[in-house]
């Protein structure tokens, strides 16, 4: 399915294919010769650009999007698994994204890394070209640092620091409660989400 987002729609490569039942919305560029598999969401919410480049291949129940600051690239050969999720984000030509990964706002991978099964690329993180995330550990931080599971609690630490919230959302953090942000992320959030009502599908698969 294509979606008209904002007045933004989807550019698709000719000799790119796309399944019926997958979904691009808005200010996408998908590149020659990738392939969208079945239940992928591609969606470039606003008007912050979504671009895959050539021979991607795009499994099933993926979800990549953009949003806010934060465009999403896709160099060229990148593999996307099952179910990752990729969120405004930068990776590097014949990277290779496992199942189930997450890779998160403003990280920057270089070419050809590896996120294994599971593993997690947070926020403003920067992993240099062949950088390999082994199976559920964490990266984070700039240059990257490989935490595994069970270090967890020191990533929190880490993005406490950075404010996750006020970096991916704008959101002010200092004297405010748990609950007053969340009542600010919340609003804000849904308001923008609203412009989806005048959404318009151009191609219904």
């Amino acid at each position: 399915m294509l979606i008209e987002h904002r007045g933004s729609s989807p550019t698709i490569d000719p000799t790119a294919w796309v399944a019926p039942n997958a979904v691009v919305s808005g200010a996408v560029s998908i590149g020659p010769r990738t392939r969208v598999l079945h239940g992928a969401v591609l969606t470039a919410d606003g008007r912050v650009p979504l671009t895959v480049g050539a021979e991607c291949v795009v499994m099933e129940h993926a979800v990549l999007r953009s949003a806010g600051r934060h465009p999403l690239m896709l160099g060229d050969r990148v593999l996307v698994g099952p179910h990752a999720h990729l969120s405004g984000c930068t990776i590097g030509a014949r990277s290779f994204i496992a199942t189930g990964a997450m890779i998160f706002n403003g990280a920057r991978l270089g070419e050809a890394c590896v996120v294994a099964l599971g593993a997690t690329v947070h926020i403003a993180t920067e992993l240099a070209g062949n950088t390999f995330v082994p199976m559920g550990f964490i990266a984070c931080g700039s240059p990257g640092r490989l935490y595994p599971p069970d270090q967890a609690p020191a990533v929190h630490e880490e993005l406490t620091k950075l404010g996750f919230l006020n970096y991916v959302l704008g959101i002010e953090l200092q004297g405010r409660t748990r609950s007053e942000m969340m009542d600010d992320v919340m609003s804000r959030y849904t308001r923008a989400l609203a412009q989806h009502g005048d959404d318009r599908v151009i191609d219904g698969g």
